[in-house]
């Protein structure tokens, strides 16, 4: 049957914004209550200092999330920005229950039957795994692009019910402007111009050839892309997060340098992510079978995330069953609403097959762990999952369409045996069929929320803390920086620590911001008590004495030794291997050179064997969560134990720092784990208790000893963290 000549009802927007207010609600109640681990700090405090995060910087997300953070909504800028995931998800659901209730109308004469239908499309497309666990925190910008592609599909349903109507044009005008907006906020948001065009060649092909409406939707598309202009503007001014920094001035802004050459040469590289490059898309990472066996195992987990794999066929029974819902949806809704069905059909199968074909990933870090899987192929470092949250969300729109399908076929069944005069009966008797639609809801109600996690926040002030006031910290990765970064420029918190992310001092820019950081003062009163028994002198100066025009010049991007050399600063000697000494180690033997001890320099430990790799072995005693570089080898003193696996450890300090630490609480409020990507995190709180507990006993403070044992056990056995490291999760 093609497109239903039924009149066209008013959408029910006040049902729909009843719908959306109560998911919304479900968000607010499940939402986390600060910053998350990966992005999620990066993005805060890039957005919290009106900065940029990294390419191609996401400029309408910073805008909108400096926004978001001064509003007085929340009590803190983290759940400020949380909301606004949860309001952009939200609104894009109700836009899902508008465009099913729309495309029912062939079908279910009522506005009640509809009105049920595109309530259970939203719940579907609201409570999937990925989605409810991206709304409730603002760890990446997709939850914005979602709500941009629900516009922009309210939009092209309109248009495609009357594309000869006055205002048609405008909406297509207002459609590109919109693409572009989508693609300031994340790259991804070109992905709805494919099924434009498809709706527009299929429903109205002149509109074509009509220079005006392509020239004017052209400039539209180029003015939602204006955000990006903010980088080189805002970056002269040296913002606190400053990826990139897009900009030539070094030292302040100018006019010459603000839009100069180099300006312009940053800003393009920033856009065109030159910092991460990937292979063309015909060399593939992995077997695009394997891509795809990547989306099929994100898309179980939307159904039920079975993390321990402990129902592994209800699992992939489920999956099947809402793929089969979905593409029996699609076939719905080709039959009944066939004009709609000419841009939502082409955007879903942008959002996933093409996706997938698009972003050329490795291997999802869950799926190279699986039985049978290949360990030679490449592997991503997380479970890349949000990066199709935009079609596990409107893929809703489907399986509420097959949903009202099947109930409409119950309640004409059932009408008949009970006969016409009680066809309203049949269909509440019918609507059973419907309750299908609340399966991702319940099965997800124990995972997806985030309202108990605090551990990034709580990780980030207990590494801080581990560091001695005025201490530079070399970090390696994401997850032990980002929250870092988020705790100091959003809420302040130990400012005076100079962060130095490893991957990120192989950059010019980033090591000018580390020159160019001021100096913080220490608050002592706010510090662990361990810091209060003397005096902290404040430097005069940056970490490293290098001129901010003369980066690239003092620090070459790497040097060859062709044997092994050393890097004497009193009585530390760092022994360096023959190889390759990449910048990064050059800046931290910069630092040594230019600032120690008078600076105290850590490595975190979370950065595995850096120091070592430095030949720093013998120089290094751990406090807590960081290895301190000392000024001289490491010999054993009271309070100090060398511990197997570890080195030395001034147990003392550890303890005390220990006492002080906020994750473990966070920790044991965790009901599982979820990410097993992170595990590092609850590993490094587990092996600082052992190695505490051990060097305690050793001085005989075993019931103190003992406590702190049974403190590592309690985190084990409350996040459900038995067998972590082995496994990986379904």
């Amino acid at each position: 049957m093609a497109s239903s000549s039924i009149d066209t009802p008013r959408p029910s927007y006040l049902a729909a914004g009843i719908v959306t207010a109560v998911i919304f609600a479900l968000y607010v109640i499940t939402l986390a209550p600060t910053v998350a681990l990966w992005d999620a700090g990066e993005y805060i405090a890039a957005a919290y200092t009106f900065g940029t995060p990294h390419p191609p910087g996401n400029p309408l997300f910073v805008m909108l999330g400096r926004t978001f953070s001064i509003l007085p909504i929340a009590p803190t800028a983290a759940q400020r920005m949380n909301l606004m995931s949860a309001v952009a998800s939200a609104l894009s659901a109700g836009v899902w229950f508008l465009i099913t209730e729309r495309a029912t109308r062939g079908f279910l004469r009522e506005r009640w039957q509809r009105i049920a239908a595109g309530t259970i499309a939203a719940i579907v497309s609201a409570t999937a795994f990925t989605v409810w666990n991206q709304s409730v925190v603002s760890e990446k910008v997709y939850m914005i692009t979602l709500v941009i592609f629900a516009a922009i599909a309210w939009l092209m349903v309109l248009w495609a019910d009357d594309p000869e109507a006055s205002g048609a044009d405008r909406k297509l005008v207002l459609v590109a402007y919109l693409i572009g907006l989508g693609y300031a906020n994340h790259m991804g948001g070109i992905l709805a111009a494919p099924a434009v065009a498809v709706a527009v060649l299929m429903i109205r092909p002149q509109t074509v050839l009509r220079p005006r409406i392509l020239a004017t939707g052209a400039a539209a598309l180029v003015l939602g892309l204006t955000p990006f202009i903010m980088q080189p503007i805002r970056a002269p001014h040296f913002p606190e997060i400053n990826m990139g920094e897009t900009t030539g001035c070094l030292t302040e802004m100018n006019t010459d340098c603000v839009l100069s050459k180099e300006t312009l040469t940053l800003w393009g590289q920033h856009l065109n992510r030159s910092q991460y490059p990937k292979p063309e898309l015909l060399d593939r990472q992995v077997p695009f079978v394997h891509q795809v066996g990547m989306w099929w195992l994100y898309f179980k987990w939307q159904w039920l995330r079975d993390l321990h794999m402990q129902y592994p066929a209800v699992q992939s029974a489920l999956a099947l069953l809402f793929l089969g819902l979905g593409l029996f949806g699609g076939y719905v809704h080709y039959q009944r609403d066939r004009r709609s069905f000419w841009y939502f059909g082409p955007f879903l199968f942008s959002v996933t097959l093409l996706f997938v074909f698009l972003l050329n990933f490795k291997l999802g870090w869950t799926q190279a762990r699986l039985p049978g899987m290949d360990s030679a192929l490449l592997a991503e470092v997380r479970d890349r999952d949000y990066f199709f949250v935009w079609g596990f969300s409107a893929l809703g729109v489907w399986i509420g369409l097959a949903l009202a399908a099947i109930w409409s076929w119950g309640a004409e069944a059932l009408a008949r045996g009970l006969g016409g005069a009680r066809q309203r009966l049949a269909w509440i008797a019918a609507s059973p069929a419907l309750m299908v639609g609340l399966v991702p809801l319940v099965l997800n109600s124990t995972e997806a929320p985030r309202s108990n996690d605090t551990v990034a926040r709580d990780w980030a002030i207990d590494m801080l803390n581990s560091v001695e006031p005025y201490g530079v910290l070399i970090t390696g990765g994401d997850n032990d920086t980002y929250p870092l970064w988020y705790v100091q420029e959003v809420e302040g918190v130990r400012r005076d620590v100079t962060v130095a992310v490893t991957s990120l001092l192989n950059t010019d820019w980033y090591v000018r911001q580390m020159i160019r950081r001021p100096i913080y003062p220490y608050d002592v009163d706010t510090g662990p008590a361990v810091y209060r028994n003397r005096e902290w002198t404040k430097p005069d100066g940056p970490p490293i004495a290098v001129p901010l025009a003369s980066v690239s010049e003092t620090l070459p991007p790497y040097m060859v030794l062709r044997e092994a050399a050393q890097m004497r600063k009193d009585s530390l000697v760092a022994t360096l291997p023959p190889g390759v000494i990449s910048r990064d180690q050059l800046v931290v033997l910069s630092i040594i050179k230019d600032s120690f001890p008078e600076r105290p320099l850590y490595i975190a430990r979370s950065a595995g064997g850096y120091g070592e790799q430095m030949g720093l072995d013998a120089y290094m005693v751990t406090h807590g969560m960081a290895r301190k570089v000392m000024p001289g080898p490491v010999r054993e003193v009271p309070g100090t134990a060398y511990i197997q696996g570890e080195g030395w450890v001034d147990v003392t300090r550890s303890a005390a720092l220990w006492e002080e630490y906020r994750g473990t609480t966070a920790l044991s409020r965790l009901d599982d784990w979820m990410d097993r990507a992170t595990s590092n995190i609850p590993f490094i709180y587990v092996n600082t208790a052992v190695i505490i507990a051990e060097g305690l006993a050793r001085q005989g403070e075993t019931a103190r000893a003992e406590a702190i044992y049974k403190n590592a056990e309690a985190i084990v056995e409350t996040a459900n963290l038995q067998g972590l490291f082995n496994r990986g999760g379904g």
